[in-house]
């Protein structure tokens, strides 16, 4: 076995995502099972440069994992000709200016989303890495949870028929930050920092959509800010100036209707903090983050509507779990994996920043559908 050192600049990782399941469950796992193995006798040894503004949280993280190497100097690694690949998990209105520079100095790319402010940045990006030459990849992690594989599967068996209709539900409650610390960062709820479930969540759901059940084809969205004041992480009030809840119906290519209900201000009834009600001519499923349940045509019940007398059956239990029938990995992980595979080993990669610039664009559409407050198109891009 021959073993190959990869040097990463890690941009962003002592934020909760970056650190928690880029830094952690993804690159420190690799290493933990003993680097990459390409199959062909190389394994690749990922070797993380810690990117960021604070010296000493970088430290901090670098002694807690037995790292070696930190910076505060974004351009100076990036001039590193040993630093093969630049990952972007920081603020959103940060990502775009560091992506240009990474590609302008050859580095293959590989970014949380959404990939820019704006559509006409994200779609620059493409066609700036394009020109380069470089590898480039978006995260998209939930195509790797095991709830929605166990759906792609049921897609690709033909187990719905013709698909009618997708609904989603997304969300809990984050806490206002006055008597309880809040989950989620102050920025996320300022829209001149690049805050708004929009920009955050509609990225995912385009891909998701466009992934298992076909192109996004028209958005009509209602946002709102539910909870106009919150208080930062040293305690002080300011207002909330971007969307914390989204309500949106999309068209889909082939005909199905979706609806999906995003919410930082909703309590959770639900099994998991995101689910997904497939329903189609032969059988409908019910996907979250990790279960999910089918009812086939032929063991549907035929439920009666009377409101005088008490429900005399449970719903939930006419329903049958779909088996694992495989071990799962962290959705991270196994994306970084299939990326590096991608550069090293010049295996298909389909999630790049073009796929990255259709999730920045239904966001683009989805905020202005809501201030038009009307339907809208959604293009196919061209780059």
């Amino acid at each position: 076995m021959t073993r190959k050192t990869v040097r990463i600049a890690m941009n962003g990782v002592t934020g909760r995502m970056g650190y928690r399941q880029h830094l952690v469950r993804s690159i420190l796992a690799l290493r933990e099972q003993g680097g990459l193995d390409l199959g062909d006798g190389t394994v690749l040894w990922p070797e993380p440069v810690l990117v960021g503004r604070r010296e000493h949280a970088l430290r901090e993280l670098a002694g807690r994992h037995g790292l070696e190497h930190v910076s505060t100097d974004l351009d100076a690694v990036l001039a590193d000709d040993t630093v093969d690949i630049y990952f972007d998990a920081q603020v959103t209105s940060a990502r775009e200016e560091a992506l240009r520079k990474a590609i302008a100095a050859g580095k293959h790319v590989y970014t949380e989303k959404p990939t820019a402010t704006g559509l006409a940045g994200a779609l620059e990006l493409a066609r700036l890495a394009r020109d380069a030459g470089i590898r480039h990849g978006v995260v998209q992690d939930k195509l790797f949870l095991p709830g929605l594989l166990k759906l792609k599967r049921l897609v690709d068996g033909g187990f719905f028929g013709r698909i009618l209709s997708v609904r989603g539900e997304f969300g809990y409650w984050v806490f206002e930050g006055d008597w309880q610390d809040a989950q989620r960062p102050s920025w996320n709820y300022r829209a001149e920092d690049g805050g708004g479930i929009v920009v955050d969540m509609f990225p995912h759901w385009e891909y998701v959509l466009h992934e298992l059940f076909g192109r996004v084809t028209s958005v009509q969205a209602l946002t709102t800010t539910h909870i106009p004041q919150r208080w930062d992480e040293h305690g002080k009030p300011y207002d909330a100036t971007a969307d914390d809840a989204a309500y949106g119906v999309f068209e889909l290519d082939g005909g199905a209707v979706a609806q999906i209900n995003s919410s930082w201000a909703v309590r959770v009834h639900r099994d998991e903090l995101v689910e997904f009600q497939v329903d189609g001519t032969e059988g409908s499923a019910v996907a979250g983050l990790r279960d999910c349940r089918v009812q086939h045509r032929s063991a549907t019940p035929k439920p009666v509507w009377n409101p005088d007398i008490p429900a005399g059956e449970v719903f939930r239990d006419q329903w049958q779990q779909v088996p694992d029938n495989g071990e799962f990995d962290n959705g991270f992980k196994a994306q970084w994996e299939l990326f590096l595979r991608h550069v090293y080993a010049d295996a298909p990669y389909r999630w790049d920043l073009e796929a990255g610039a259709r999730g920045v664009q239904l966001a683009e559409l989805g905020l202005r559908s809501s201030a038009e407050g009307r339907r809208l198109d959604v293009p196919e891009i061209v780059l």
